[in-house]
């Protein structure tokens, strides 16, 4: 196809398929295997950690039992490796039968029956990323079908082992199909990561019209490395990524690692504050089975959370990189409130940053402040007051700030109090 029939293709697309469905207009928060379970498929010597039945089970009722599920954590997404390496005879792609014996639509019922949703993965391709079938272009509407059957509420499309063109057709085609199927279903498309992630490649007017949410950039790793490039590029691109975000449409910067092996603490506390400035989608890839209690605090951190999840869903934006390698994160809130990340890229010691609100371009004003991971407010604060906060190597200060008037204190004071990290002068 030409690439002006294929504009016009796409075009014509746009104007039946748009996936305002009413879902996601909130980032998505929940589960997903990749990260930390990869392609494991070795069930017989790995019965505990293989891409089976048995681990998104045991995942669902973590979700349940520990208090994630309260806290918007609803979505256990199953990744690649788990189908058969043949189609059914009817072209239908199946689930490999020795690790899910019971099919996905049983597994499906299970999830639900907890409060739950289930996603799943495929390829825009002809193979998925680990050799699976893909979904090539005479496979979208029967596979969007199969899932909208099994009761699946969240795709995952990828799009390894297809080039620009399929990619420029099957995703949108795939919207089309999953709208066809009757059965509401979150769409995540990967089809940015593919272009590069920035125009004029990604045209995300018609993304967002498509596509609930889209990765941009590469996969993360178990490494504050990692994290660290994805903050970079997502910060450093911020003024085409930023705009195209909102209520049912999110750049997706992948999965929080907190929890397993790549990350100090302090690395974890960034990772979660960063994520709720760009409005990311809280998608855990860890063992909640075996998880501390100090990555515990910080997913289940409820104004983290709260914030991530506002209802305006402006992703928010780098605004200071400075010499002393700290970095000033904002976002807009609800409720004229908004939310502050001094992050610290600094590896010596702890560093002691001098900043007033009116240095980041705050108004004039009486506001109060609330420590995000010590439970500190401090009150009496206004624009010109010279602040001092402490931030540690990786790690960050995450502020949450509302005129003082508007007392909101109430949606984000909880019993404990902690000593404050931060001092005015």
């Amino acid at each position: 196809m030409r690439p002006l029939a294929v504009t016009q293709f796409l075009g014509l697309i746009s104007l039946t398929v748009a996936m305002d469905n009413g879902l996601l207009k909130t980032p998505p928060m929940g589960w997903m295997a990749w990260e930390r379970f990869r392609c494991d498929v070795d069930c017989h010597d790995d019965p505990e950690n293989c891409i089976s039945e048995d681990l998104f089970r045991d995942m669902a009722d973590r979700l349940v039992e520990d208090g994630w599920r309260e806290l918007g954590y609803e979505y256990v997404i199953i990744d690649d490796c788990w189908m058969s390496k043949l189609r059914d005879e009817q072209g239908r792609l199946q689930p490999e039968p020795t690790r899910f014996p019971g099919g996905i639509a049983k597994l499906a019922r299970y999830i639900h029956d907890r409060g739950l949703k289930l996603g799943i993965y495929a390829d825009m391709g002809t193979l998925t990323c680990m050799g699976f079938p893909g979904t090539t272009l005479d496979k979208i509407e029967i596979d969007a079908q199969t899932f909208a059957t099994w009761g699946v509420d969240y795709l995952k499309f990828d799009g390894c082992y297809s080039n620009p063109v399929e990619q420029m057709l099957g995703y949108p085609l795939m919207s089309k199909a999953l709208n066809a199927t009757g059965r509401l279903m979150a769409y995540s498309c990967s089809w940015p990561a593919y272009l590069g992630g920035l125009p004029p490649e990604v045209n995300y007017t018609l993304l967002g019209d498509i596509c609930h949410l889209w990765r941009n950039y590469d996969d993360i790793q178990d490494s504050w490395d990692s994290v660290q490039g994805i903050i970079d590029w997502f910060s450093n691109n911020q003024d085409h990524l930023q705009p195209a975000a909102g209520p049912g449409r999110w750049n997706d910067p992948d999965m929080l690692i907190i929890g397993n092996f790549g990350l100090s603490v302090d690395q974890a506390h960034s990772q979660m504050a960063l994520w709720a400035i760009m409005a990311a989608p809280l998608i855990m890839s860890n063992d909640l089975r075996n998880l501390d209690n100090r990555a515990r605090a910080i997913l289940q951190n409820k104004v983290v959370i709260a914030i991530n999840q506002d209802p305006l869903g402006i992703q928010g934006r780098r605004l200071l990189q400075e010499r002393n390698r700290i970095e000033v994160y904002w976002r807009p809130l609800s409720q004229s409130a908004s939310t502050l990340v001094f992050l610290s890229r600094r590896t010596d010691m702890p560093y002691l940053y001098h900043t007033s609100l009116a240095k980041l371009n705050y108004e004039a004003g009486n506001y109060e402040a609330y420590d995000v991971f010590t439970g500190s407010t401090v009150t009496g604060l206004n624009a010109t007051t010279e602040i001092v906060l402490s931030i540690n190597p990786s790690g960050v200060v995450m502020w949450y700030i509302y005129p003082e008037q508007s007392k909101q204190t109430e949606t984000l004071h909880y019993q404990h109090k902690k000593t404050s990290r931060f001092t005015f002068l």
